[in-house]
């Protein structure tokens, strides 16, 4: 009987380490993709993507055409494929859309999509948003670059594709669908996430959650004895599942600390209302918004590449892509469990 506990208890702990192993090895799957998000990268990106040749990347505008193209190309480049029905990787926005409301575009524009399609859950999508669009130019001709806003977001997000992409390739990729969009109009009214919401790709009640990401690569003035942080806005406020996995994903991959100042229902700055992701929260869509906060340089000509702080955006791209694997990758799928 001895002989038969003992193997017995052999046998459990044989079993114990092979699913430790196992948990482990995919983690290290998560720190291994990671490491492909530098701020190399990121830098390179942003100089070209937040250039004057962009022109400010206004909504409509011959620069928002030319800063789509890029964001299509890249895709091309890493071999993600567009969603079905949008081989151009175009979710194309005419301009009536725009008439009549506070502020115009220039024309017609369109959001950017392309999609990794998940291994074991296609139909459960998670949303990586960041809006492509800027402010333009003054009538003087000087452009706004608009490299934080949201310039920041926009190259952190195909940071994030190629990562996920090179597991993919390694036959590693995610369990649920990702979906990168990229939302025009922003600026003008949060128009381009409103219309995809209101004409989704995917239908939004198998849409897991919305990532946005708009605003991360500079430090606030307040925060400046303090800048390894980022602020989380509007994590617990649909789903407490979700507030939990970003916590957890966050103590174990990032020395980030995340600052919840905003999440403050009283914040007079109200800035959980002011980003693509308010247009999913309110079709009942968990989300997370991370932001760096504002700063002297927020909607004028001087939001320019040379001070974007890329060790930090990178640090902060990290930490949004392992709060994606998990949730692409874990067994149970998040739901909004505080309607």
């Amino acid at each position: 009987m001895k002989y038969i506990i003992i193997s017995l208890f052999a046998g459990l702990i044989f079993s114990c380490n092979a699913n430790k192993t196992t948990t482990d090895s995919k983690s290290d799957d998560s720190l291994e993709y990671a490491k492909s998000i530098t701020s190399t990268d990121l830098k390179t990106h942003l100089y070209i993507y937040a250039g004057d040749e962009m022109e400010g990347r206004m909504t409509g505008s011959k620069g928002q055409k030319m800063a789509v193209e890029y964001l299509k190309n890249e895709y091309k480049k890493l071999g993600i494929n567009p969603p079905a029905g949008h081989p151009d990787y175009l979710q194309h926005i005419p301009a009536e859309y725009f008439k009549g409301r506070q502020h115009e575009a220039a024309g017609d524009s369109e959001n950017v999509v392309a999609f990794i399609e998940g291994s074991e859950f296609p139909d459960e999508i998670i949303i990586l948003s960041a809006h492509l669009d800027h402010v333009g130019m003054d009538d003087e001709g000087n452009v706004f670059n608009g490299a934080d806003d949201d310039g920041s977001g926009t190259v952190a997000m195909l940071e994030m594709a190629e990562a996920f992409q090179k597991a993919v390739k390694d036959g590693k990729g995610p369990k649920r669908s990702i979906l990168f969009l990229h939302v025009t109009g922003e600026e003008i009214g949060l128009y381009g996430s409103q219309y995809y919401t209101e004409n989704p790709i995917f239908p939004l009640e198998n849409t897991v959650c919305d990532l946005n990401t708009d605003m991360i690569g500079r430090i606030d003035p307040d925060k400046i004895d303090n800048p390894n942080y980022v602020y989380l806005i509007g994590s617990d406020k649909l789903s407490q599942e979700l507030h939990n996995v970003s916590e957890e994903v966050a103590k174990k991959y990032s020395d980030l600390e995340l600052d919840y100042t905003y999440n403050d229902e009283k914040d007079p700055n109200r800035f959980y209302y002011r980003s693509d992701h308010y247009n999913f929260a309110k079709n009942n869509v968990p989300i997370i918004f991370y932001f760096n906060g504002v700063h002297s340089d927020y909607h004028k000509i001087s939001d320019t590449p040379d001070k974007i702080e890329y060790d930090l955006m990178a640090k902060r791209t990290q930490l949004i892509f392992h709060t994606a694997w998990e949730l692409a990758n874990r067994e149970g799928r998040i739901t909004a469990d505080k309607l």
